[in-house]
């Protein structure tokens, strides 16, 4: 579902049309891992963080990555 929604190219949903290709495949990376690294331990598994510094950071990051999503709705329609 991310590859289809941050596809450089074709372009995906919440792809930024502005950004380089790279920049845009970069994006479709960071939501990936962050997905990968975060989101899905907590799908399948109890996640408990031994250092609340790294929950704060977690926590930080999906800030950061909503504020990146709030920018998509802030686009003129393509």
């Amino acid at each position: 579902m991310i590859d289809k929604a941050f596809a450089p190219g074709v372009p995906g949903v919440l792809v930024d049309p502005m950004a380089e290709p790279g920049e845009q495949q970069a994006m479709l990376n960071l939501f990936k891992g962050a997905i990968g690294m975060f989101k899905n331990p907590t799908s399948h598994r109890a996640v408990e963080y031994e250092d609340p510094a790294v929950a704060s950071d977690a926590v930080l990051l999906a800030d950061l990555l909503l504020r990146l999503l709030d920018g998509v709705e802030a686009r003129p329609a393509a």
